[in-house]
Order: C-alpha cells, then structure tokens, then sequence
C-alpha cells in the first residue's frame, strides 16, 4: 500500500519531531527542518541547503509542501499591488499589498471563492470552490511582505484577512496560520497586528473569545436593520442581528476587546440618516470602532457609491452620539483590488 503524502505545513513541531525521530534522524534536524519551512519559508524541500539530502529524499516521499505561488501582479496609480497567487490544484487567489508612507498593510484570502452571496461583492458571485490551507494562507503573507521591501522598501506591518472567502468557515487553517505568523519560529509579528474580518457568525464569534485570541476582530456589518441586510447579506437570515449582538457582547466580555465595524456606504441603500440612527443604537452594547468604506464597483447595477454629502452627513451624525468613526478611502480601484472586488478577472 502507498502512503499518501502529507502537506507537511500542516504538522506540528511535535509531529515533525516525530516522524525525524521514528527515522533515526539526530535531534538538531528537527528545528532545522522547521526553520527552513517557517522562518526561511522555503517552498521545495531541495531549498534545505544544510540538510542532508538523505532526509531531503525522505522527507519528498512522505511529505510536500503546500504554498501560494506569485504569479501576476498589477501595480496600481496609488501604489497599491495586487498579487494573484497560482495554487497547487490550479485555482487562484487573490491578496493586496497597500503601502502608505511608513508602513504597509497585506491584504490576504482565506477560502477559494466564496459561498456566502453578498450581493455587493465580486468574490460571491465565485461561489466557494475550497478553504485554503495553512501554508497557502502564511505564504501569501510572506510574498507581500517581501513585494513590501522590494518595490517600496517597506516593512509589513499590518496583517487584515479581508481578501477572498469567509476566514470564520476555515477556522482551524486560519488560526493556525495566524499562531505562525506571530510565533518567533515563523514570521514573528504581534497578533495585535493582524485583524480578522468576518460578516458575523455569532457560534464562531463565541468561539474565537472561548479561544481568547488574540487578535483583532472585524466585522463586515453594512446595515443595523434587519431586513435591509438580509436583502443584500443572505447570511443574515441564519444569523441575525440580534443573535449577532449577543455573540458580540459575549466576545467583548471574555477578551476585553472593542469590536471594529466595517460599513460600506452604498446610496440610496444603508446611507440615510435613519440607518445612521439605526447603527448608533446598535452600537450601545459594546465599546466599538466605526470604519466607514467607500463602495466600489462590482459590476451590479443596484449597488452605487453615496454621494459626498452623505458621507460627510452619516459620519456627522455617528460622532454626534460620540462614537469613534474613521473613512477609509478606496485603494486600487484601478486594478480591482479595493473592497469586495478581489477575484473580479484575475479569477475568471
């Protein structure tokens, strides 16, 4: 019988110890082997240049290593990249690098598609083809981070899964992904760093503070009216506000965490004055921080970016009620690679 080979990104340091152990390889091997997948993130076991090629062999039978190849990028007017990266069964995805002045933010997927149907967004209308693996998941970090340095010579300092996919329905690979990128043995950035965006699963929001990570939590909210958001966020119906809010408090209560919410503005939609009331009043139950964002076109017609005036008049009103609230302008437009556009073309 041949045995099956494993992605080897998907062990523990015990589990690698393990098998090196199980095969009279010497102790020292162990954190060897380890460095060169996480630290020197080495995509072929032939890059293990201080590895015998014995336990080079040995490890490409039992074993391959599942990354994210590099394989377009598109360069934006306002600097921001867009990278697709090619997978081991063909299919792409999509991740953005977005530089400012002094620091750069990757922009990363967690799931092939999508299969959640937000009207507003392009990667929906993909449908979910599958979850991403744990390297495929680190090694889009660490391409972007190198793009950082080469093109901009920046260092990566935030991390936000807002690319592809819903990161809450491919919880075990994300977390553990995230654990490498924080741990000294792999990319060594703080979890305070990295933020993870969801439209809000409340069992899974549980989840995460019974987890108490520690990490930053997103959540992709874009109306407080019930209704309204099941219209155009048919995960709504499952999930509802209410159910949302609960979720919520009980995260707060068991990390200390603010919860962030993201509300892309689309007129005529979720941008009046009553929907600003509406958010303000959900917003009572937990300390929270407001990101207000641009709509971006993704070829629906029902959907259009608000006016100025009412941008200015929705954030006027929320921090008359005292609350936190910052606008992000859109980055990348020109290339696809601004909210809810990611796997527009590239994916095609």
């Amino acid at each position: 019988m041949v045995e099956t080979k494993r992605d080897i990104l998907s062990l523990t340091l015990s589990e690698v110890k393990e098998f090196l152990e199980k095969n009279n390889e010497k102790a020292f091997r162990v954190a060897q082997v380890y460095e060169w997948l996480w630290k020197k993130h080495c995509k072929s076991f032939d890059d293990m240049s201080n590895v015998s090629k014995p336990l080079r062999e040995l490890l490409n039978t039992h074993f391959f290593i599942q990354s994210a190849k590099p394989e377009n990028v598109q360069i934006s007017k306002d600097k921001t990249i867009k990278l697709a990266f090619r997978l081991f069964d063909n299919s792409l995805v999509e991740g953005v690098l977005i530089p400012s002045e002094d620091r750069a933010t990757a922009c990363i997927s967690s799931q092939v598609g999508c299969n959640l149907g937000c009207e507003f967004c392009a990667t929906g209308k993909l449908g979910l083809r599958r979850n991403l693996s744990i390297g495929e998941i680190y090694h889009q970090v660490v391409e972007l981070m190198l793009l950082a340095k080469e093109k901009y010579n920046l260092s990566l300092t935030n991390i936000v899964l807002m690319g592809m996919g819903e990161p809450l329905l491919n919880y075990d690979n994300v977390l553990k992904a995230i654990e490498m990128i924080g741990s000294e043995k792999g990319l060594g950035m703080s979890p305070q760093r990295v933020t993870l965006s969801t439209v809000g699963l409340p069992r899974m929001i549980k989840k995460l503070a019974d987890d108490n990570i520690k990490f930053n939590l997103a959540v992709s909210l874009h109306s407080a009216n019930e209704k309204k958001r099941t219209d155009f966020m048919p995960v709504n119906e499952r999930n509802s506000l209410e159910s949302l809010k609960e979720a919520l408090i009980y995260f707060n209560k068991k990390t200390g965490q603010r919860i962030t919410f993201e509300y892309l503005l689309m007129n005529g939609i979720n941008d009046s004055i009553a929907d600003a009331k509406e958010l303000a009043e959900y917003c009572k139950s937990f300390p929270v921080k407001i990101n207000i964002i641009e709509f971006n076109s993704t070829g629906n017609p029902k959907f259009n970016k608000s006016s100025a005036k009412s941008v200015d008049a929705f954030v006027s009103f929320l921090k008359s009620r005292n609350l936190v609230v910052n606008v992000r302008r859109s980055r990348g437009q020109d290339i696809d690679a601004a909210c809810g556009q990611l796997a527009g073309k590239n994916a095609k």
